[in-house]
């Protein structure tokens, strides 16, 4: 039982040192910050609402000849 309580510790220990989870948190973080941001700029650029954009881009790429 003590032996088991011993790795069990020492795997709790490494786990809390070990954070290559926290950058992987952090790039989460930044892309979901930049996606946020590129959605308003487009709403904004566009002058339409984002579901109206969405549907000039599908527009665009089934018919080429509706885009302009």
């Amino acid at each position: 039982m003590n032996s088991f309580l011993k790795s069990v510790k020492q795997s709790i220990q490494s786990f809390a040192q070990d954070d290559e989870g926290a950058q992987v948190v952090e790039y989460a973080l930044i892309i979901a910050v930049v996606s946020i941001i590129l959605v308003v700029a487009l709403r904004n650029l566009t002058g339409t609402s984002f579901d109206g954009f969405i549907g000039r881009v599908a527009t665009c790429l089934t018919t080429s000849a509706a885009c302009a």
